[in-house]
Order: C-alpha cells, then sequence, then structure tokens
C-alpha cells in the first residue's frame, strides 16, 4: 500500500502524479478535496521522465492553472501542496509548505531507487515529504510550476533540497 498526491488538469477527470506514485499499483483510491473518494485508473506512466496520469469517472471538475517553469528566479517563493503520510494522520486534509526556488536546471544523478532521467529539475527549499510526490509545486499567484517528485535526504525526511518536474514537460508527457 502506498500513497501520493497528484492535481486535476483536465475537467473531465484527468489527473497528474509521479510514475513512481502508481507503479505496481493493483487498485487506486483518489480522495478529492472536499473528502470524497473516486476509484481510479492508470490511463498511462513514464518511469523514464517519472511522470503518470490517472483518470477519474467524473466531470466538471476544479482544474489547476497551469504556469511557466521558464520564468521563474532564483529566491522566487514556492509552495509545495500534498498529504504527507496521508491517512496516518487522521484525515485527507492536504497540506501546504512555503519556500523559495533554490535552483533551476538541477540534474539528478540517479542512484538508490531512483530510475529515472531527472534532468532541469527546479530545487525548493518548501518541504516535499513522503506523500507529496505527483503534487504541485505552486508560485505565488497559485499557478501550477512543478510536480512534486524527489528529495536528496539521508533520514528520508525533508532537509530542505527538494525537487520538481518542471510543468511544461509534465503536461507534455501527459497529453503524449
Amino acid at each position: 500500500q502506498g500513497f501520493g498526491t497528484g492535481f486535476i488538469f483536465r475537467a473531465d477527470g484527468y489527473i497528474i502524479t509521479n510514475q513512481h506514485v502508481v507503479e505496481n499499483a493493483q487498485q487506486i483510491t483518489i480522495t478529492l478535496a472536499d473528502g470524497t473518494d473516486a476509484d481510479g485508473r492508470v490511463i498511462g506512466a513514464d518511469p523514464v521522465t517519472d511522470i503518470a496520469v490517472v483518470k477519474i469517472n467524473k466531470s466538471d471538475l476544479p482544474v489547476v492553472t497551469i504556469g511557466k517553469s521558464s520564468d521563474l528566479m532564483i529566491g522566487e517563493w514556492a509552495v509545495a501542496l500534498g498529504n504527507p503520510y496521508a491517512y496516518l494522520l487522521g484525515n485527507s486534509e492536504p497540506t501546504v509548505t512555503a519556500g523559495v526556488i533554490s535552483a533551476k536546471e538541477r540534474n539528478i544523478l540517479s542512484a538508490g531507487n531512483l530510475q529515472g532521467v531527472y534532468v532541469g529539475m527546479i530545487q525548493t527549499d518548501a518541504a516535499i515529504n513522503p506523500g507529496n510526490s505527483g503534487g504541485p509545486l505552486v508560485n505565488v499567484l497559485g499557478e501550477v510550476i512543478g510536480v512534486n517528485s524527489s528529495i536528496f535526504s539521508n533520514t528520508g525526511e525533508s532537509v530542505g533540497l527538494g525537487f520538481s518536474i518542471p510543468i511544461e514537460r509534465a503536461v507534455r508527457v501527459a497529453n503524449e
């Protein structure tokens, strides 16, 4: 059993998340912001870019506003949304952590269980913890600029070295 985060990018129930969130899933349950659950199915998953698309059978859903990661400046505020530790905290209420864009165009070498190609990543010190994977990184306007995907840590917890996939890449892969 695992958990992660995602965000609705099409009103007809298409959700972007990380491939490592849905990998080997036999059943997917999506908990929406209002607390209701919906069955999900993987439409496509790409382990090279760590992007996956999950579909739920709902329509007229609220969608995120897509921003541009190409316009980011180091030191600009960033907010990571997610649900770290999922139901271990007693409810499904999402969390928000704030920080800044620490670096752009970071290339991360594969090691351990990191399998994908992590190039051109957005680095942030906004806390990204287990369960935040697949969630949106947003700018101060609330526009999605990245997909939270990985951290560097000796403990497995956030130490201020979080990485997000640029939104342009994520949307391109999701549409493919």
